[in-house]
């Protein structure tokens, strides 16, 4: 598992426009909220989705980008952009190395069948490509606020912080 303050793995993958989207892309310039969920259009995922949605410009102003990743196939991640009117980036990693890369790919037991499935996770990565927050395991609902406001910390935080 990754851990803060580590370098984040490098990534390389298509979105859903069949564009190339690298960590390098951002360098000095954005950070990177980057999310792993499931499968598109299902229900938890939608949710995530359409949070991150609708803080897109809240992001923006922070300088944040929002990337999503699953092992779905750029066209059906085009399909869900193209559905729910969603504002995030979702790149396909059909091969599973991001996955890999990031630590959430995990073996589960569900029903008694053990599978491999995407572990629900985020990570916030800063301009100069260090994670800066590491979260497995998340649930969908209120978890696009509860990133933003790991971003953007409110001013009784940062005094107590300073103390």
């Amino acid at each position: 598992m990754l851990e803060k303050l580590q370098p984040a793995p490098m990534f390389r993958a298509m979105n859903q426009n069949n564009q190339l989207v690298s960590l390098h892309d951002f360098a000095g310039e954005k950070n990177i909220v980057l999310y792993f969920y499931p499968k598109d259009d299902t229900p938890g995922c939608t949710i995530e989705a359409n949070e991150f949605t609708q803080l897109a410009d809240e992001f923006a102003k922070l300088d944040t980008v929002v990337i999503g990743v699953s092992k779905d196939t750029c066209q059906c991640h085009a399909d869900f952009v193209k559905k729910y009117g969603l504002k995030v980036e979702l790149l396909a990693d059909t091969q599973g190395e991001m996955c890999v890369n990031y630590g959430v790919w995990r073996e589960r037991e569900k029903n008694g069948v053990k599978g491999m499935h995407i572990l629900r996770s985020t990570f916030i990565i800063d301009k100069e490509g260090i994670l800066q927050d590491v979260a497995y395991g998340v649930t969908p609902e209120g978890h696009a606020q509860e990133i933003l406001d790991k971003l953007n910390p409110q001013p009784e935080e940062e005094e107590a912080a300073a103390e």
